[in-house]
């Protein structure tokens, strides 16, 4: 039985170095990327806002996209009910005071209809994409818990300027006002997923709170009629672009905030929707995940009870091997993704400097929580988002359980 410990052991190890290369490779890539001069392709784009409730900080989310450094652009904010709570917010942003705009930005509030056989949030974009100007070249996709920087809109457009490129994406990092440790968990979780965005354009994925995509690449790809029956907006527009193998490309520029804070429901809620999307839309990364977190945790579980009671001393000495050079390269590695994160979100520098201690130590409760979350998936499909519950029966049906 030891020997299989040292076997896990050593691949534990080798994988942890293998992620701190990982995030050096991360840091260099955004320095890279952020030390680009300002793009010049500003051709006309629609940006689409599905809105559904109120998120915290709504009304500066959606100022903030009025709030762009790009000539010329549409918001387009789209709800599915024309009393939802966030309509009074949208029509108070779109009539307010415009004298911190850029640009005079023409905004439109759509009503879609009601959701049948897919999510919400799908009715609302495949609904909205019908009312786009018809000079508009692009599309750009944000989540309404997004505050995208005024920066935001340039960067992620300019890779489209590149008729091959099948579309841009960023990515969210959550940001709390008054840190918990439920809201920094949530934070650390999500950003082992941001990091696996990089140069790689042929491994990235979407992420629907912040893409762009062609019109014409939209349009010939017929993303319209593929979003039919589909929950995962941007899985799906991932599946897409790989069946046509169009590259993504990953925008450190198009990093966004999320500022909220959440509590333990809201937590375990959340990143067991995440991973129950994941089981559905994308199998193998969610069996990965699995099998990745039970590994990390039985080790680091294992070398902790053979450190303390172990009375071999090869064996005690490899698991305290285990244990600091797991450690060290992990902190390494969440060290280094911070760093990348803060020369991308300037505007945040005192928020993710509190970030520092949480992510330099959460790092190894957060393998336990993404266990939890793939076993929860193993056994249920069923998940509720902005009030709505569903059932995911394949990446291409979708039923509604309750609204």
């Amino acid at each position: 039985m030891i020997y299989v410990f040292y076997f896990f052991a050593a691949l534990l190890v080798w994988l942890s170095f293998k992620s701190f290369r990982g995030g050096i490779a991360y840091l260099r890539f955004f320095r890279e990327e952020l030390a680009k001069p300002r793009s010049t392709f500003t051709p006309f784009i629609t940006v689409i806002a599905p809105c559904r409730g109120i998120d915290e900080g709504l009304d500066q989310n959606l100022a903030a996209l009025l709030k762009q450094d790009f000539p010329e652009h549409e918001v387009i904010f789209v709800v599915d009910d024309e009393n939802d709570p966030a309509v009074p917010v949208i029509m108070s942003v779109s009539t307010g005071n415009g004298s911190d705009r850029l640009f005079n930005v023409a905004t439109k509030l759509i009503v879609a209809p009601k959701a049948q056989g897919c999510a919400q949030k799908i009715a609302n974009l495949r609904e909205a994409v019908l009312h786009a100007d018809d000079r508009s070249q692009a599309f750009v996709f944000v989540d309404s818990d997004a505050r995208p920087s005024p920066d935001w809109l340039r960067a992620l457009v300019a890779p489209l300027a590149d008729e091959n490129i099948g579309a841009a994406t960023g990515y969210r990092w959550f940001i709390s006002k008054a840190p918990t440790l439920a809201s920094e968990m949530r934070s650390v979780w999500n950003a082992s997923i941001a990091s696996a965005l990089g140069p790689n354009s042929s491994s990235n994925f979407t992420w629907g709170g912040s893409t762009a995509i062609r019109r014409d690449v939209f349009e010939r790809i017929e993303m319209r009629e593929k979003w039919a029956g589909t929950l995962s907006d941007d899985f799906a527009v991932t599946r897409i672009l790989n069946e046509a193998k169009l590259p993504i490309v990953f925008v450190p520029q198009a990093l966004t905030a999320s500022v909220e804070n959440c509590t333990w429901a809201e937590l375990f809620e959340f990143t067991t929707r995440q991973m129950k999307i994941t089981r559905v839309c994308m199998t193998k990364l969610w069996v990965m995940s699995m099998i990745g977190s039970a590994v990390f945790s039985a080790v680091m579980i294992a070398a902790f009870l053979i450190s303390i009671f172990g009375k071999d001393v090869i064996a005690v000495s490899v698991s305290i091997g285990t244990l600091v050079l797991v450690s060290a390269f992990s902190i390494g590695k969440s060290w280094l993704r911070l760093y990348a994160v803060k020369l991308a979100l300037t505007d945040y520098e005192t928020e993710l400097k509190l970030q520092f201690w949480p992510h330099i130590t959460l790092w190894l409760l957060t393998p336990s929580l993404f266990l939890y979350n793939s076993l929860a998936a193993a056994f249920s499909q069923r998940l509720k988002w902005r009030g709505i519950t569903y059932e995911l029966k394949s990446p291409t049906e979708t039923v509604i359980i309750s609204n």
